[in-house]
């Protein structure tokens, strides 16, 4: 069992607003036995919640080793809780789309140029990246298929973050995501995320190739009518690509026309649940944009 540790100190708190709080011999549970005084202080505010405090003064420190009696300065009973990382990595000269311009990551100022704009021993880096909306993993908005639907500015925050989340598995070898694969799932008010195994093939020629998974018009339809929050893919895209399809993105119109935003080259879903987790795709808010990458992730308690 690891060891627990407990300060004993005097302590005068002078708080904003005027007056003050002497304690002396005041016994509090430590994380560990390096703790400063500036740290301690932190910690005796917040257990007795104190507001207003303008400074703590600790006189007469003691640490000593002794089991914790479950005070609130120190979490007792912690929830396992688990970030899984649903994002491609941008690099420079990245492909995601085949034949469209990789993105390019530069210095705008780096460390040896910043030290003529700072003082001795302080010093910068500041990058610079140019690259089209559709980089990495991205979402799209309304704007992005129907000119006058919302852009990235207009998409509310309650179909972009904290959404419950579902996992459809989408059979190896499957092209085609319809409705009959998507009937089983109670998909109301998630985020619909559709497990296709295609991401294992990310930055490689088969990624683009006629084999990649997608969801079609019915399947598409199904999700509006039944109230999905937002539809993601780790595929290339969530329409079919092939010539077959003759430039037609029946799921992307579909979707997009019910203000339900789309989530593209999501990887990492094998790590999921098939549901209990919680699921984050927010871009920037940019104005005039209707795509842009996300930071893609869930939380699985």
């Amino acid at each position: 069992m690891a060891a627990e540790y407990r300060a004993v100190f005097d302590a005068e708190v002078v708080f904003a607003n005027g007056g003050g709080l002497r304690t002396e011999g005041f016994r509090l549970d430590i994380p560990g036995p390096e703790i400063d005084d500036a740290g301690l202080g932190a910690l005796f505010v917040r257990h007795l919640g104190l507001l207003m405090v303008a400074e703590v003064r600790i006189t007469n420190k003691t640490i000593i080793e002794e089991p914790h009696k479950g005070g609130r300065g120190v979490a007792t009973d912690v929830r396992e809780r688990r970030l899984v990382e649903l994002s491609h990595v941008i690099t420079d000269g990245m492909v995601t789309l085949p034949g469209w311009p990789a993105p390019r990551i530069t210095d705008w100022l780096t460390r040896e140029a910043s030290k003529a704009k700072y003082a001795p021993g302080t010093e910068f880096h500041v990058a610079q990246i140019d690259m089209i909306a559709n980089t990495g993993t991205y979402l799209d908005a309304p704007s992005h298929r129907w000119a006058g639907g919302p852009d990235l500015t207009g998409m509310p925050l309650d179909r972009l973050a904290d959404l419950p989340g579902i996992v459809v598995r989408v059979p190896a070898g499957t092209r085609a995501v319809d409705r009959l694969m998507l009937a089983p799932y109670e998909v109301t008010g998630r985020a619909v995320l559709l497990h296709t195994g295609w991401d294992a093939h990310f930055g490689t020629d088969r990624y683009a190739g006629p084999d990649a998974p997608h969801l079609t018009e019915d399947g598409a339809r199904w999700l509006v009518e039944a109230g999905a929050a937002l539809v993601g893919i780790d595929s290339i895209n969530i329409d079919d690509m092939t010539p077959a399809a003759a430039g037609e993105r029946p799921a992307h119109s579909t979707l997009l026309a019910a203000g339900l935003p789309i989530v593209e080259h999501l990887t990492g879903l094998a790590a999921l649940p098939p549901d209990g987790f919680r699921f984050t795709a927010a871009p920037p808010r940019v104005a005039g944009m209707g795509t842009f990458p996300v930071r893609a992730f869930a939380v699985v308690d």
